[in-house]
């Protein structure tokens, strides 16, 4: 079947409206089950293992992530294979959170007898609330779905976007009450370039072997060596009692030659541009990217209180993936 561009349109938009008056429903619908089961998870001393099938097991892993990474301990384990020795995973304090649409399925149905027998707590997540899940379950999580997004009311879509909603709130809800913070999640996010923007300071990126300096009186052609040597695009230059009087950049020396015509009588304190923007080196580098980017520069002097000790370059902050 051939689609116009406004066929493919109006079914992306019929899709995404029917998500999302699903999600709006569900939200309309919590009430004290679901913080009843915020606070079960929040008092327990154990881990939420979060199990499903087919569909409703890959939300169930993206759930597990979620949790850890907001300090709720999880793991995920696929309900299939719980009966061929992944039972083990569940130990005695731990909760179990149950997803699934029909709540019905055969490998659930099988599943849940085992749980209950072990004494874990039962939540469950499920669209159906007569079904056996929800009928076992100490505690439901009602995420009711009237219609797949799927025109054939088969595939899951419309249910699974519903799982993760509920997954989310779950998750933040008992991030607020654990007073989970920034700096919590640098801890448990060290890698990649949400990690580095919460824990990589200004000092992490400075090399000390790298520390452009010339003197107010130095001529054009000693700042221009020293800025070449550096790789930094430019230098400091300092007062003749050592204190940070302005930076002589690559565009700085441009400029120069375009307003004299002979510099050999010039020094760095002639060309420097004072007052050079700053940054202390106990600060954090996401924040020496934004003032670059601010002020349309690619380097920084960085400072410790007050005190020059090195430059950071924009390349410096890209390298690390930041951003």
């Amino acid at each position: 079947m051939s689609y116009s561009v406004k066929n493919i349109l109006d079914t992306a938009i019929e899709v995404v409206g029917n998500e999302a008056a699903a999600i709006a429903k569900m939200a309309s619908g919590l009430d004290e089950n679901f913080s009843g089961v915020v606070r079960l998870i929040y008092e327990g001393k154990g881990r939420v293992v979060v199990t499903g099938i087919g569909k409703s097991a890959i939300v169930a892993m993206k759930i597990v992530a979620t949790l850890n990474s907001t300090g709720t301990p999880a793991i995920f384990m696929h309900a299939a294979d719980a009966i061929h020795g992944d039972l083990g995973i569940i130990q005695p304090d731990d909760i179990v959170l149950c997803l699934s649409k029909s709540g019905n399925t055969s490998e659930i149905k099988m599943l849940l007898p085992l749980i209950k027998n072990m004494g874990n707590a039962l939540v469950a997540m499920v669209s159906q609330p007569d079904s056996y899940l929800a009928q076992q379950a100490d505690h439901v999580l009602h995420v009711a779905v009237d219609k797949e997004a799927c025109p054939n009311n088969l595939a899951p879509t419309t249910s699974t976007t519903v799982q993760m909603v509920m997954g989310d709130a779950l998750a933040i809800c008992l991030l607020k009450l654990r007073g989970f913070t920034a700096q919590d999640f640098a801890r448990v996010h060290p890698g990649g370039s949400l990690g580095k923007k919460l824990y990589l300071h200004v000092s992490d990126l400075i090399d000390p072997a790298r520390k452009p300096q010339v003197s107010v009186h130095d001529t054009i052609p000693q700042s221009i060596v020293v800025i070449s040597a550096n790789r930094l695009g430019a230098t400091a230059v300092m007062d003749e009692n050592g204190r940070l009087a302005g930076i002589i950049t690559d565009g700085d020396v441009r400029r120069m030659l375009g307003k004299w015509q002979q510099f050999d009588k010039l020094t760095a304190g002639d060309i420097m541009t004072k007052n050079p923007k700053a940054i202390e080196a106990d600060e954090m580098a996401i924040k020496a990217f934004n003032l670059m980017d601010e002020n349309q520069i690619s380097q920084l002097v960085v400072t410790k209180g007050g005190k020059y000790e090195g430059m950071v370059h924009v390349h410096d902050i890209l390298r690390e993936g930041i951003v």
